[in-house]
């Protein structure tokens, strides 16, 4: 993948170090740019009637030879199966891959959770997450329910 033309203008965007690139929402030119640096699938975590969601995703990814995996997560109703649903696509699709949301919340947030997981000291896991946004730091209401989720207590 060509780290020299990440699209870093999109919103939120994020190369992680084990190659899997993040962001919140895309544009319409978005698929094209995406191509260019090599991205072969792309995961959507973003629910389809957000008023910024990318309309007809899939085609204009498809236009592109770029697959496309839906996994819509509800902002205040994330869980645990929603975290599993993400692992299952990243272990089958081909790369590189390329996840996102509206603002890259979901997404850090599901990552965090696969790092810890995976082994990944919990003061790394925790500062990529909190680049973007950290839920287990935040009194916000709109917080909680990630809180909740990634503190195990649902």
């Amino acid at each position: 993948m060509n780290r020299s033309a990440d699209p870093v203008d999109i919103r939120n965007w994020r190369r992680r170090p084990d190659g899997i690139t993040t962001s919140g929402r895309l544009e319409p030119g978005d698929p094209a740019r995406l191509a260019a640096i090599g991205v072969r699938h792309v995961i959507n975590l973003a629910l389809d009637d957000h008023p910024e969601a990318l309309a007809n995703e899939c085609e204009l990814l498809a236009k592109h030879d770029i697959g496309y995996t839906h996994i819509p997560v509800p902002f205040d109703a994330p869980n645990k199966e929603h975290i599993g649903a993400l692992a299952r696509v990243l272990s089958e699709v081909e790369g590189p891959v390329h996840v996102h949301c509206i603002m890259n919340y979901r997404v850090t947030a599901f990552l965090y959770a696969l790092d810890r997981d995976a082994g990944v000291p919990e003061a790394e896991a925790r500062a990529r997450m909190a680049r973007v946004w950290d839920p287990l730091s935040s009194d916000e209401p709109a917080a909680q329910p990630w809180k909740a989720l990634l503190s195990g207590e649902t």
